[in-house]
């Protein structure tokens, strides 16, 4: 009895010791100053994990992750270690992974979703007292989220660059509609308060239908054995960033929708991620 007292109480100062930990260290010198759930509104899922380098950063440029799970379902802790792998390879850059409404048969994903990157953002602001740019990575909703706040809400072009990671671009792409899930998307994906008579819900809520030659830089990265958010998708965009003229690159890998996770090609979307935005620098 005593010596599980005793592994008990060990077990509670390890975890008390956990959430007190304010350092990240990732090695080769690479450390970060963590504050884990922040919340940034009022409602319980609005918190995020802030991690500013312990050394001098780089606060005009900051990584907003934006996780996936259908709109209603996902948790930013999915993305923590993607998040760290990304640390390691940009330890000057602020980090901030996002935990955000989530949408059900009775709360609709949009508008609640992009306005929460909205208020994310302004908390952000004002916590660091910096105006930066922001770089929106997000996979699968959380792309579809990062690429229709950008093209869609941005409309004071804080948004720098997108990282889009199996996202739906297109809700009326027929292959997408194999999506399980569609009549969900179709009925409870967006309040319809919010959409214009002369459109309809799918072509408000596609990323593409948005693009102009303003928009923000897009990176893409789509599986070709995904039958979630089909590689369709990737072809749809491409196609109207190029006709816009928005400076874009697009890579697949082969895997299903969770596959872009797995060794290598986690590792070669974050090499070409730092490519990408070296180009996004120069332009």
């Amino acid at each position: 009895m005593k010596k599980c007292l005793l592994f008990f109480l060990s077990v509670m100062i390890i975890m008390l010791s956990g959430c007190r930990q304010k350092t990240v260290d990732l090695g080769n010198n690479i450390s970060f100053r963590a504050e884990q759930n922040i919340a940034y509104g009022q409602d319980a899922d609005q918190k995020m994990d802030l991690y500013i380098p312990e050394k001098t950063g780089d606060t005009n440029n900051v990584f907003i992750i934006i996780h996936g799970g259908g709109w209603r379902g996902g948790r930013k802790s999915q993305l923590t270690s993607f998040t760290f792998d990304l640390m390691k390879k940009f330890p000057d850059r602020v980090f901030v992974n996002l935990e955000y409404r989530l949408a059900s048969t009775i709360r609709f994903a949009l508008p609640d979703q992009t306005d929460d990157i909205r208020t994310a953002m302004n908390f952000i602001e004002k916590k660091l007292n910096t105006k930066p740019k922001y770089i929106l990575l997000g996979n699968s909703a959380g792309g579809h989220l990062s690429m229709f706040y950008a093209y869609h809400d941005d409309r004071e072009k804080k948004v720098k660059a997108v990282v889009n990671i199996v996202g739906p671009a297109d809700l009326n792409d027929p292959g997408f509609k194999n999506y399980d899930d569609y009549s969900y998307v179709e009925k409870h994906l967006i309040n319809p308060k919010i959409v214009e008579s002369k459109l309809s819900l799918m072509d408000f809520g596609s990323p593409v239908h948005w693009i102009t030659p303003a928009s923000a830089p897009t990176l893409s990265y789509y599986g070709t054995a995904d039958h979630v958010v089909p590689v369709s998708q990737k072809k749809i965009l491409d196609s109207a960033l190029v006709q816009n003229k928005v400076y874009h690159e697009s890579y697949e890998f082969n895997g299903n929708h969770v596959g872009w996770e797995q060794p290598p090609h986690a590792s070669f979307l974050v090499g070409k991620i730092e490519d990408f935005l070296k180009k996004v620098d120069k332009k």
